[in-house]
């Protein structure tokens, strides 16, 4: 048997340039997610973009420049768009080379298998395995519904790709049409920056709200890191990891003994996720790591899933909230710099567990033209998308402390989030929620 998939992988196997040839003008062109984006591929597509017009690329997080894209500064012949922004597609957002497309992250496989059009598909993997898989390591997500819905795929071998254990996370030689191989090279790098006394203070006050057995959502980012590190060295004990992205910060909790899943309902022992982004150590504890599971982000991200777990506790990010609980989190204005992603549906979800937590993260405030604002507002800015609606927030913490907003009317909601303004802010925030009629009098 593992004869005849070697010799259909040869049968299929073909250069870059050729791969790059079944792209024809007007095509909508899939490239994947995150670390399952493709290098070689995109380079020699690079290489005759300009002999095509009308070509659309699809991504989502893109950790490396896309070469094609690159290629064609005046965007004359391809167009880029994405469910996601990395730091790289924001630029290329800043540029005009790359457009959002609004996605709640859980939903993103039926998407695809309802509604998105895929003409040529391109996907990193994992090489060939005996019995004739191509595994999507790092990015699992939304892949195999993608595969199911494009009309050509290939796939790009790369022996550098973490081989994950899980469901829906490969693609076998009898659904590729062709076959790429790129060697062994090297998975793309994210790092954590490092955590400050702000980012360190509001990490503390999360860390003592988590209890033992608790189940943790947790992305990358300063503070986020700084809540693992906190509970490695605490006395918390048997915590579980069901989250959508795998980060060092997490690997290293695991590696201090925290972590053993065994009071997890759904994937006990396993520490649960979609995808993966940060150090080469991290894709090496992956790869072929049992005590890892990975899964379709309509597997780890929707809410009835979610709450399957007790004690769910999801840690997100935002960067404006206004004094009725709305949040912002993926855009400056009409600038768009990241994505809904998985945040709303892990509100919902840890909202929903027993005992769950859902935390929204802030710092008081920013540096913006030399000045400092607030990140606690009257009212969002005009032209700011709301990822989090006022209904689903939960717990909100800066750097002065921590509120429940459920239950909370309006008057009580603007009066906790002014006490965890910035003082300096304090004045102009309670004039203004008075100015909107958020604060009459003192009822309780």
């Amino acid at each position: 048997m593992a004869s005849s998939f070697a010799s259909e992988l040869k049968r299929k196997t073909v250069s870059a340039e050729q791969a790059a040839a079944f792209v024809k003008s007007g095509d909508w062109v899939d490239y994947g997610f995150g670390v399952g984006q493709p290098d070689l591929f995109d380079q020699a597509l690079a290489g005759r973009i300009k002999q095509l017009s009308g070509v659309a690329l699809r991504g989502c997080l893109a950790l490396r420049p896309r070469a094609a894209v690159e290629a064609d500064p005046e965007a004359e012949h391809i167009e880029y768009l994405s469910w996601y922004f990395s730091g790289l597609e924001r630029r290329m957002h800043d540029r005009g080379r790359c457009h959002h497309i609004p996605m709640n992250f859980g939903e993103a496989p039926d998407y695809y298998r309802r509604f998105v059009d895929v003409d040529v598909a391109v996907l990193k993997t994992a090489p060939m395995d005996l019995h004739g898989f191509f595994n999507f390591g790092g990015s699992v997500t939304y892949h195999k519904a993608l595969t199911e819905k494009a009309r050509t795929v290939i796939v790009e071998t790369d022996a550098s790709m973490p081989y994950v254990y899980g469901v829906e996370n490969a693609i076998h030689i009898d659904e590729v049409d062709h076959v790429l191989d790129a060697g062994n090279g090297s998975m793309p790098e994210l790092k954590n920056p490092s955590a400050g006394p702000i980012e360190r203070k509001i990490a503390q006050l999360i860390a003592d709200e988590i209890e033992d057995r608790s189940c943790l959502q947790i992305g990358i980012g300063a503070m986020p890191n700084a809540v693992c590190e906190l509970l490695a060295e605490s006395p918390v004990k048997d915590l579980g990891v069901h989250t959508e992205m795998f980060v060092d910060s997490l690997m290293s909790l695991y590696e201090a003994g925290k972590v053993t899943g065994a009071h997890k309902i759904l994937d006990r022992f396993k520490m649960t996720y979609c995808f993966a982004a940060g150090s080469s150590a991290l894709y090496r504890f992956l790869d072929h790591n049992p005590a890892c599971f990975v899964g379709p982000v309509d597997y780890t991200n929707l809410p009835h899933r979610i709450m399957q777990n007790d004690r769910v506790v999801a840690i997100c990010n935002a960067a404006q909230i206004d004094l009725t609980g709305q949040a912002c989190a993926e855009s400056a204005g009409l600038r768009q710099i990241s994505g809904t992603g998985g945040q709303l549906q892990f509100m919902r979800g840890a909202y929903a567990s027993r005992g769950g937590k859902a935390f929204l993260c802030l710092s008081s405030t920013y540096e913006r033209a030399g000045g400092r604002e607030s990140r606690i507002v009257a009212r969002i800015a005009d032209s700011n998308i709301v990822t989090t609606p006022r209904t689903d927030v939960m717990y909100v913490v800066t750097e002065y402390g921590i509120a429940n907003l459920k239950g909370k009317s309006v008057p009580e909601r603007a009066r906790a989030l002014i006490a965890l303004a910035h003082p300096d802010f304090r004045e102009d925030l309670e004039r203004a929620a008075r100015d909107y009629g958020l604060i009459r009098r003192r009822l309780f």
